[in-house]
């Protein structure tokens, strides 16, 4: 189908994914299953606003790797 397609070809490019709790996802596409979690890999976390407590992070990201996000949790995602 179209949409399949068009999901296909977002494999391995650059994906943004902002979720509800504030913070932004940058990493990879992988893939997305049937109930619509989005999979993307190489990524790194960033929260947006948030002052830095001791031991935690700044505007700067933080490398997470592989990471699931369930869709209900999505608020925006775009593909570079």
């Amino acid at each position: 189908t179209p949409a399949v397609s068009l999901l296909r070809s977002y494999i391995s490019k650059l994906m943004r994914v902002a979720i509800a709790d504030g913070r932004v996802f940058l990493g990879m596409f992988a893939c997305i299953d049937k109930d619509r979690n989005l999979v993307l890999v190489n990524t790194e976390e960033f929260r947006i606003g948030v002052a830095p407590r001791q031991g935690q992070m700044g505007e700067g990201g933080r490398y997470v790797g592989m990471v699931m996000i369930p869709w209900k949790h999505v608020v925006s995602a775009e593909v570079e």
